[in-house]
């Protein structure tokens, strides 16, 4: 975003204003001044300059309850004045730019400093003819005609290679880029805003909003523009983002009416006023003020880049609020580098610089060895003089080692590796996408392969989130299926439907079907649709209501928040009392309430033993069907003196209740076998719900998250909070320890609980492997929670803006089954890069080794720098597309993750890398010092500077080409699988590079010539080298018949990798690891059987883990399943009087401790829906077990 293009567009607006102030009664500047006052300030400002909000719309030409007319000359007039909702994005990199960040890479800029100073000598010739004779053994064979002339040659296709290499890269980097671009754009587009044009309230893109626009704003959104606020409703509002302070700003119309964009709503709804929209707005002026600062941000950007290649995190200025989220993925590095680098790249950077040291000793010595061999020979045991008009000669042999040494770096240097992290992450972000996959950072696509742990909401995630009444419970009768109307009493209906209609958000309705015959469309809050279709049902509408009352007549509204649980809204009747309607969960509102109906309509007194009754023979069997279950009340209040609205605690109190409805959502069809799926891939299935207990359960067995018979718990937020917290009210991790591993369904759970749940899992220790946990949310109160998760899910459809700015991938249907696919994908990456690896290390291997013999014993590498560079080619970039971009298949679920401390590189993979580099290289050496007598052609050992390529070496050269090509192929499998052609058509991209490849080699070998030091072979010698490649598919299967376990050393192999696992609070990233190199150099042999030690410990500890994990299993009758429970009939408790009241008003946590503390002996017994539920079955008896330490439960309970 250069500064240029903003004060362009400053100037440009500026003489707009002189043109069009006078069309409208206020310019942009005006507004933006306006914007920048807050509280009492900004109220007497309007009312001085503007009389009021009003007077703003009228001098707008909008009006405060139909918004624009949405006339297009009129809109295209405003765009033109006020400017268009959009935050110009930072312009990127340009493709050059990209080139000459990927020329900055050190290995190739030594390569090129070579390439020069070859090609530099090649062009000297030094005075006097006779330097041939003169200059012993070294000038030998150096003026055969012509030669001399092609000594260029080298130099230049070396610097044809890098010029090569960096333009794939380059490329790369720029595709990869625009994909991300792409990403962006579109969820862009995803992001809508609730607008009233033509008093019709349309969803319009964040990008099309205008001053003067009226906006409905409501709990959880995020707003895309400045505004005043017209009307509100409990309106509380989140600053942060500008101000910093974290405590919720109220707003309202006398008091604040100031909105400012990418501020985000946390309760209460209202309409407003847009007055600034993209660079005037208060988040666009504070990115205008960034575009200066961007050029430095570059700087340090780069800085950070170089210090951690293979995770570069990429810093960034703050994120625009206009869903601009480009910024969204640094940001969240940036802000989040408490969450570890991904483990795939924590691995591979350690495993990178680790073979880059490798890679440099080699290289050193190689040139060393190199530059003795040649110095000893020619001066020592030949005696020559050093003769200065020879120095060129020598020096260009001294370039020519310098070369070779550089080509093994090269070829040891694995910089292929973050190009398939990134290929194989870009790819299957892309795949993802078609699979409702939206992800916003592309390394939670990697870290969903390694989750173990997924806590999911209920509504709209496992159910369909379509909600119908089935029951309701009206003037003491229990209806299984909605009644006709004419059953009901006429006072209690119109009660009824005026209570649903008037005490529900104005936004939610149910339109008509889209297509004939279809579902009637639900929008807005699905409670509420549930609700209205209830009315519907009940053969009335609730339109006529609400028209008789706008939402600005509502007197009061108490907004739905996580605290109170429930609804209300007050109107002013015509004789000037109040009625307020309350609605909200059953428990919660039936203890506030004094009163019922009875049959006739009238109300009646509503005793706490009713209540028990009621919850018992009402709520109850309800919940236990799945039912979520609502309660309708209200209450009347004189009008003279005024209640005092802000006592809440006394307001909603002594309320008269109308009914309680059960509302249905179904399980969605497809997530029983998601989540059957999901538990034979390692990953334990929570569910966290605000929902009552036994609801949850039911639908918890429906889904398949729990199965009769076994050893779970499932509690609600109220027990959860005493077993994990002591006296003083803290988490205790030990607490919380015993209680996640068997927690399978958390319900009336608050927002804290779930944040709470998901660190305690993460900060667990009582696992040996760090749990990797992923959460769904869609509301506000989600947000922590997401953050905290490894992954974070948010709801693409019913998910708030608030959601989705805090999570790492979007589901776009809001299904679980989708998080399967996450799984799939996340877990095919890990493979990708491990297949990648494999191959990868194979040709490291070997190239090294034959580079450094072959130099050591006959001075001149067998593989020419360029050959080299070539292979080099194949083996990083084009294998990494063809192994990084491999489909997803079912078995990848087969298996438990890998978590975090399994070394990348298996030991299937070790012996793998180990069995084919040893085909290899006795192939290779074979050739190497035998070739000349097999083909019978001359030998290219020891042949002079700049001598013509010989048939020997471009023999070895094409038989390493088709060896690679070969193992590529075996490269696709890892885990010792014998078919590796499986499935190989369903990958057009390796199929096209794996000919591709092999038709280049045709053309390097037959007309490569001396560039490519190769010398045209005839088809018998072809067939050789294809025949000697194709081995290395035999070689393979003999490989994968040898069991690992028979391989003992492989355990070690695989795991020297890892160092000393990778530390979980690793930040001071790589300075440590490398000491830990030097050092265990030193004390090789003290590690060697330390490890092996640590190694053996860890299986025994993994042993006995499983060992205890599967008795646990195996005991379908532990008393502490739910099934037995129900029937046990010692625990079906049925009246007994308990010592607590049931209904208890005591909601905060410091009463509750005190009654759990005095009263330890009686726990609650059945005020199971009441008291948010203690578990009925199997919580009772545990309280009750640990209420008495002794009881064989209590045992049974610890011991599991």
């Amino acid at each position: 975003m250069g500064d240029m293009s903003n004060s362009d567009f400053y100037a440009k607006n500026q003489r707009n204003e002189e043109n069009h102030a006078a069309s409208f009664g206020c310019s942009v500047m005006e507004l933006r001044s306006l914007m920048e006052l807050r509280g009492p300030e900004a109220v007497i400002k309007l009312q001085e300059d503007y009389t009021g909000v009003e007077g703003l719309c009228k001098r707008l030409k909008t009006s405060p309850t139909e918004g624009l007319s949405g006339d297009q000359n009129d809109l295209d007039k405003r765009k033109e004045i006020f400017g268009k909702n959009l935050i110009p994005p930072k312009k990127p990199k340009t493709f050059l730019q990209l080139v000459w960040e990927a020329l900055q890479d050190v290995t190739l800029i030594i390569l090129e400093l070579a390439a020069l100073i070859s090609l530099g000598l090649s062009f000297y010739h030094p005075p006097g003819e006779s330097n041939g004779e003169s200059c012993g053994a070294a000038g030998g064979g150096v003026e055969d005609e012509g030669e001399a002339d092609a000594g260029w040659i080298e130099g230049a296709a070396i610097l044809l290679s890098v010029v090569c290499v960096v333009l794939v890269t380059a490329f790369n980097d720029w595709s990869k880029e625009k994909q991300f671009r792409g990403l962006q754009s579109r969820i862009e587009q995803e992001q809508k805003f609730q607008v009233v044009r033509g008093s019709q309230v349309v969803q319009l893109p964040v990008s099309d909003i205008l001053v003067g626009d009226i906006a409905q704003i409501k709990y959880g959104d995020l707003l895309p523009a400045d505004g005043v606020l017209i009307q509100g409703n409990d309106l509380k509002i989140d600053e942060s983002s500008l101000t910093g302070e974290s405590d919720h700003v109220k707003k309202c119309v006398d008091k604040d009416p100031m909105l400012l964009s990418g501020t985000h709503v946390m309760e209460g709804s209202g309409r407003m006023l847009v007055t600034a929209i993209g660079v005037n707005s208060q988040t666009g002026i504070i990115f205008t003020l960034l575009g200066a600062g961007t050029e430095e941000e570059e700087k340090k950007e780069k800085k950070v880049k170089k210090q951690d290649g293979a995770a570069a995190m990429e810093m960034q200025p703050l994120k625009s609020a206009e869903g601009g989220e480009s910024d969204e993925k640094e940001k969240k590095k940036v802000s989040g580098s408490k969450k570890e680098k991904s483990v795939l790249q924590g691995k591979l950077t350690k495993l990178a610089v680790q073979i880059g040291k490798a890679g440099l000793l080699m290289s050193a010595v190689t040139v060393i060895i190199l530059v003795l061999y040649f110095a000893i020979d020619n001066f020592v045991m030949q005696k020559n003089p050093w003769m200065p008009e020879c120095t060129p000669i020598y020096i260009q042999y001294f370039v020519k080692f310098f070369i070779i040494g550089v080509t093994v770096l090269v070829v040891a240097v694995p910089e292929g590796l973050p190009l398939a992290v990134t290929i194989s992450l870009a790819y299957s972000v892309k795949k993802m996408m078609k699979d409702n996959n939206l992800v916003r950072h592309l390394d939670a696509c990697e870290t969903m392969g390694n989750a173990t742990a997924i806590c999911s909401d209920k509504t709209g995630t496992l159910t369909t989130n379509r909600m119908t009444a089935v029951q309701f419970y009206i003037g003491d009768v229990h209806y299984k299926e909605i009644p006709d109307p004419g059953a009901l009493s006429h006072k209690s209906l119109d009660l009824l439907v005026n209570s649903i209609s008037i005490n529900s958000a104005y936004t939610t309705k149910i339109l008509p079907p889209d297509k004939e015959g279809g579902l009637p469309k639900q929008v807005g809050n699905k409670t509420e649709c549930g609700l209205l279709g209830l009315v519907i049902d009940l053969k009335r509408d609730y339109q006529p209501i609400r028209n008789q009352i706008p939402e600005d007549k509502l007197y009061k509204v108490y907004t739905f928040n996580s605290v109170r649980k429930s609804m209300s809204t007050v109107t002013q009747l015509s004789d000037g009392s109040f009625r307020m309607y309350s609605k909200g969960a059953s428990e919660i509102v039936l203890k506030k309430c004094s009163h019922i109906l009875n049959e006739v309509g009238e109300p009646r007194v509503f005793r706490p033993r009713d209540k028990d009754e009621m919850v018992k023979k009402v709520i109850e069997p309800m919940a236990c069907e799945g039912l979520r279950t609502i309660c309708v009340a209200y209450r009347d209040f004189s009008g003279d003196p005024e209640p005092s609205w802000d006592d809440e605690s006394s307001i909603l109190n002594d309320l008269t209740a109308i009914c309680v409805v059960g509302i249905e959502d179904p399980v969605r069809p497809e997530v029983p076998d998601a989540i059957k799926k999901c538990q034979r891939a390692g990953i334990t299935v929570r569910m966290v719900t605000g929902d009552n207990i036994n609801t949850a359960r039911a639908i918890a067995i429906k889904c398949g998250i729990i199965h009769p018979g076994e050893d779970f718990l499932c509690i609600d937020g109220k027990e959860f909070n005493r077993r994990i917290r002591n006296e003083k009210g803290e988490v205790e991790q030990e607490r919380m320890d015993k209680v996640w591993p068997k927690l399978r369904v958390l319900a009336r759970s608050s927002p804290t609980d779930k944040h709470t749940l998901v660190k305690g899992i993460i900060d667990s220790t009582a696992t040996d492997q760090r749990q990797v946990v992923a959460v769904t949310g869609d509301g506000t109160n989600d947000g922590p929670a997401l953050k905290k998760a490894d992954v974070g899910f948010a709801m693409g459809i019913a998910g708030t803006d608030v959601a989705k700015e805090a999570s790492d991938i979007i589901l776009t249907d809001d299904n679980f089954s989708s998080i399967v696919k996450a799984v799939m994908w996340g877990r095919n990456v890990y493979d990708s890069i491990s297949k990648f690896l494999q191959f990868q290390l194979t040709v490291n291997v070997v190239a090294v080794i034959v580079a450094f013999t072959g130099a050591c014993i006959t001075q001149d590498s067998p593989l020419k720098a360029v050959q080299m560079l070539w292979v080099n080619l194949i083996m990083d970039t084009f294998a990494s597309l063809a192994l990084a971009t491999e489909p997803p298949t079912e078995s990848l679920l087969r298996r438990k993750p890998y978590g975090r401390n399994k070394p990348l590189i298996s030991s299937t993979m070790t012996k793998n890398i180990l069995g084919h580099g040893v085909y290899q290289l006795i192939i290779i050496f074979t050739l190497l010092f035998a070739g000349e007598k097999i083909f019978d052609i001359d030998s290219g050992r020891n042949a002079p500077l700049h001598a013509p390529p010989s048939e020997h070496y471009t023999i070895i050269f094409n038989t390493f080409v088709m060896m690679q090509l070969f193992n590529e192929i075996n490269a696709r499998k890892i885990h010792g699988e014998r078919n590796v052609f499986d499935g190989i058509f369903r990958n057009p991209i390796f199929c096209t590079i794996v000919f591709g490849t092999f038709a280049m080699q045709i053309v390097i070998v037959q007309f490569g010539g001396k560039p490519f030091s190769c010398q045209p072979l005839e088809l018998e010698k072809w067939m050789w080298c294809v025949f000697l490649g194709l081995g290395e598919l035999v070689w393979g299967q003999v490989i994968a018949s040898v069991p690992n376990s028979k391989l003992r050393f492989l355990r070690r192999a695989g795991q020297l990798t890892r160092k000393d696992d990778l530390p979980e609070e690793d930040n001071n990233e790589d300075n440590e690891e490398i000491d830990h190199a030097e050092r265990e150099l030193r004390r090789g042999q003290i590690l060697w059987f330390r490890g092996l030690n640590r190694i053996q410990t860890q299986i025994r500890v993994v042993n006995a883990f499983r060992s205890s994990l599967y008795e646990g299993l195996e005991k379908p009758d532990s008393r502490s399943s739910i099934h037995n429970f129900m029937t046990h009939p010692e625990f079906r408790i049925e009246d007994s009087t308990p010592n607590i009241p049931l209904i208890d008003d005591t909601d905060d946590d410091s009463a509750r401790r005190r009654k759990y503390s005095s009263q330890p002996t009686s726990p609650n017994k059945n005020n199971n829906a009441i008291d948010s539920g203690i578990n009925l079955t199997i919580n009772t008896s545990k309280s009750a077990a640990s209420s008495s330490p002794a009881s064989p439960l209590h045992s049974l309970e610890t011991s599991l």
